[in-house]
């Protein structure tokens, strides 16, 4: 199974991988960081799988119903061809939003008359059990669940054990966690799918775009959103867990939970999109997490209810994605110290403070948070953690971390400014001494470059956010050395790296897809856009046929591989693409 043959649906609720083979080959119920109902994305023997199929060994053909995120299977036969239709409800009812935990999939004849196998195989979470079934007279349920699991199907429950059927008219299959289809089914898929495709569409029309790269961008859009969890605003790194990040290199984690890194850089996204509803329920998230921690001793990652009981365990029953294990289940970076997170939290909420569009939002609680997070991440600066990439080996002083506690205080003095003025000049000396610290431990002369660590040699990809977050000036010769030095040491066949270094699992061997979107947005900012501009082409180039981007990229291979799709990939491409892009107002 290769990674560029998957698709994702999901309504902000549930998300599910569905292969060009027909198959939803990865599902989690009812909600992202749940135990999977199917997984032979983990294990294609026993994982489970819902699959709809043309009697023979033909893969489809996928699409996207345009600017939506409901996709289309088309399989041609020599008997016949059919499409399936496969989306997760998601629209407005009654002034709020309906996210049924509910899988539709939509079976229709195009020509001819193909022959069909449907098999529905859920299982019991991590244990693979085939759960007991209760067959009714349109539906079965699947027992052993914390809840109700209902197929409702108007296709012969005979027809439902793979074996194949011809194909005369259309069907429809729900499968729905919780409540159960109650109304006839032709007509409510018919009409959740009209009002799901409307209510992306209309979502798609209220997004900001660039000049050029407009579907890459729009296609990146509609995949971060469903990357949130809407119940409490948190924000997943991905669907998906333990693909590897490349052959036999055993780095597989669980990437179903909420970082508080991440989230900043796809609210960041998001706020170039023009969207802020998304912002708006994660800063409830965060509230959340600072009131139950006083201290704001945070974690780097949490649950999407918050909670963090992230234990790491090792699934030796499960093979892993083509046998490339181990299957990893929570994640042990939970129990890091990152201290880069309290600097991207405040960047997250300054907006509300500097922007009256969002004076509503100005709460004294959110302010209070603000200024709590800069004064914590003032008092880190310069301390051993693991960084932003997570390091299994000895913690040192990371200048990524203290890169970001800079911003906090260099923004937080901006917030003072209009609604604290008092402390503006606090914290426009601390930014300034926290520059400086820098500039002193993390500048080597040797090598004319910022480095990964305090009085460290090797270089961090990381570092060239330097440009975006306004660090130097853009002119400034350090930065523009920077970026050189960077390029030099860690691209590879044109594609970027994080480090050289040995994290405890060896050095990394292929690139991580947002380094290189790092790399074009550094490049436009220093003033060399038609680099950038040709790095971002690059990257361009190996989009999956539906738009999707993984973690990870092998240039030697010319293959995607780690979580898939991956938030941080889709955010770097969006903020690429409006930096090498032209304006509006210079092409039309």
């Amino acid at each position: 199974m290769r990674l560029e043959n998957l698709a994702l649906i999901g309504n902000c609720q549930y998300a599910a991988l569905v292969g060009a083979d027909g198959a939803v080959s990865w599902c989690c119920l009812p909600r992202f960081d749940s135990p999977p109902v199917f997984a032979s994305l983990l294990d294609r023997e026993n994982g489970g799988e819902f699959s709809i199929r043309p009697d023979g060994e033909q893969m489809g053909t996928q699409r996207y119903l345009a600017n939506t995120n409901v996709l289309e299977t088309v399989f041609r036969t020599p008997e016949g061809s059919f499409r399936v239709v496969d989306f997760a409800p998601r629209f407005f009812m009654s002034d709020r939003s309906f996210r049924p935990t509910m899988l539709v999939r939509i079976i229709e004849p195009l020509e001819g008359m193909p022959r069909v196998r449907v098999r529905c195989d859920p299982r019991l979470g991590w244990s693979k059990k085939d759960p007991p079934r209760i067959e009714g007279s349109h539906h079965i349920n699947y027992e052993g669940f914390a809840r109700p699991l209902r197929l409702t199907t108007d296709v012969p429950l005979a027809y439902l054990n793979g074996r194949p059927f011809s194909l005369s008219q259309p069907y429809h299959m729900v499968l729905a966690w919780g409540q159960p289809v109650e109304e006839a089914l032709p007509q409510l898929c018919d009409r959740f799918l009209k009002e799901t495709v409307l209510y992306w569409r209309t979502w798609v029309k209220h997004c900001d775009v660039p000049a050029l790269f407009q579907q890459e961008v729009i296609r990146s859009a509609l995949a971060l959103k469903l990357h949130c969890y809407e119940d409490t605003g948190a924000i997943v790194a991905a669907t998906t867990m333990a693909i590897p990040e490349s052959p036999g290199s055993g780095r597989t984690w669980d990437y179903r939970y909420c970082w508080l890194r991440d989230s900043y850089y796809v609210l960041n996204a998001f706020r170039r999109l023009g969207h802020f509803e998304e912002r708006e329920r994660f800063i409830s998230f965060l509230l959340d997490i600072a009131g139950g921690n006083p201290n704001l001793d945070l974690a780097p990652l949490y649950r999407v209810d918050g909670s963090s009981d992230l234990e790491e365990t090792i699934l030796s029953e499960w093979p892993g994605m083509g046998g490339e294990g181990p299957v990893r289940l929570g994640n042990a970076a939970a129990l890091h110290q990152q201290h880069d997170v309290f600097g991207e939290m405040v960047l997250a909420l300054a907006p509300i403070f500097m922007d009256d569009r969002f004076s509503e939002e100005r709460t004294r609680s959110a302010l209070d948070l603000v200024e709590r997070l800069a004064r914590k991440a003032i008092s880190v600066v310069g301390k051993p953690d693991a960084g932003i990439w997570e390091y299994r080996t000895e913690w040192k002083p990371q200048t990524f971390s203290s890169l970001m506690c800079w911003a906090a205080a260099d923004r937080m003095s901006a917030v003072a400014a209009r609604h604290r003025p008092e402390l503006r000049a606090e914290f426009a000396s601390a930014a300034e001494k926290i520059r400086g610290e820098i500039v002193t431990n993390a500048w080597s002369s040797t090598h004319n470059t910022f480095v990964a660590s305090y009085g460290g040699q090797s270089l961090d990809a990381s570092l060239l956010e330097m440009a975006a977050l306004r660090f130097l000036p853009r002119g400034d010769e350090r930065l523009r050395s920077t970026v050189d030095a960077i390029g030099r040491s860690l691209l590879k066949d044109g594609w970027l790296r994080r480090y050289e270094v040995d994290d405890g699992f060896g050095s990394p061997q292929v690139a991580f897809m947002i380094c290189t979107f790092w790399l074009a947005q550094a490049l436009s900012i220093v003033g060399r856009a038609d680099e950038a501009r040709a790095v971002f082409e690059k990257v361009r180039t190996v989009m999956s046929p539906l738009g999707l981007l993984s973690e990870d990229f092998d240039p030697l291979e010319g293959r995607m591989w780690g979580n898939f799709p991956q938030a941080y990939s889709h955010v770097g491409l969006i903020n690429a693409a409006f930096c090498v892009s032209p304006r509006w107002s210079e092409v039309v």
